[in-house]
């Protein structure tokens, strides 16, 4: 079919609109990247406005993973980014494929009180309360259970379960199979995809833990990588916050404060970076599936 002349002139516009908010979504991200690797020397000369440096230096990086506090708020992110999603898909996985089973006694109470979470938030104070309570104040593990799984996930991940063929579950149960020998062996290699899907939200969500480690993290040998980006961010000489050395002085020069931020930026975000690009074909091939059940 022939575009009518408005046809033409509307999509003229729509590319000209979103090749400005490419720009406007790039060009932040494309300073970040430039600053973090700008030699120290022509940083200060150009008093921060570079746009393409003359000398490429890895100054800031170098600075920044010799030092003690970086590295160590780096493994604690890890460390709950790799326990708590690990924790997280076995708890929804579970739950999950427990609910698509009907003979389950109490399924229906419980679809309820999910359904229940998801309308109502109990709210910052009560779930401070539960966690000191629970003698998690201060422990990395208060970043990781109180959060474990997610009722929106249960209930996409059932309906995954729930279009499973009967079929092969009646057939493992004749051979002898139990449950949790069906749930390992049969269910969990079908769902590859949606593991990978969830995996990717979870592994997210934990990296960039950040309010829940200002609340309840008082030690900040515990920081978080966010939390001490955070600090790093608006501290304007990026060594002390709150009476608190976060990057203690070295025999090396110490860089630019603004160029320790940005490569600080840069570090906190390649993690994710890396991961995506592996678990792209499963993203929405893992959430969509199952998630609409004729």
């Amino acid at each position: 079919m022939k575009n009518s002349k408005f046809d033409s002139v509307f999509m003229a516009v729509n590319v000209a609109v979103l090749i400005v908010i490419g720009i406007i979504t790039i060009l932040p991200l494309y300073y970040i990247f430039i600053v973090s690797f700008t030699n120290p020397t022509e940083y200060l000369v150009k008093e921060g406005y570079v746009l393409f440096p003359q000398k490429w230096s890895l100054a800031s990086y170098r600075y920044l993973l010799s030092t003690s506090t970086f590295k160590n708020a780096t493994m604690i992110s890890a460390f709950v980014t790799v326990l708590g999603t690990t924790l997280s898909l076995i708890i929804t996985s579970t739950f999950a494929y427990g609910l698509s089973r009907k003979r389950l006694v109490g399924r229906k109470i419980m679809l309820k009180v999910i359904l229940l979470t998801l309308l109502f938030n109990p709210g910052i104070i009560p779930n401070y309360l539960v966690v000191r309570e629970l003698h998690l104040i201060n422990n990395i593990m208060a970043l990781i259970l109180p959060v474990l799984t997610n009722g929106w996930y249960v209930i996409l991940m059932k309906s995954f379960f729930d279009n499973m063929p009967v079929e092969l579950e009646e057939a493992a149960m004749i051979e002898g199979c139990t449950d949790f020998t069906i749930f390992l062996k049969i269910v969990l290699p079908l769902s590859s995809a949606s593991l990978a899907a969830f995996g990717l939200f979870y592994a997210v969500s934990y990296w960039n833990t950040f309010f829940s480690a200002i609340l309840y993290i008082n030690d900040p040998r515990k920081w978080t990588l966010q939390v001490l980006l955070r600090n790093m961010l608006i501290d304007s000489s990026t060594s002390t916050s709150g009476g608190t050395a976060l990057l203690e002085s070295l025999s090396l020069e110490t860089p630019p404060s603004e160029t320790l931020k940005m490569a600080a930026v840069i570090l906190a975000a390649i993690p994710i970076l890396i991961v995506y690009p592996f678990l792209q074909k499963h993203f929405a091939k893992g959430v969509m599936l199952g998630s609409v059940k004729g």
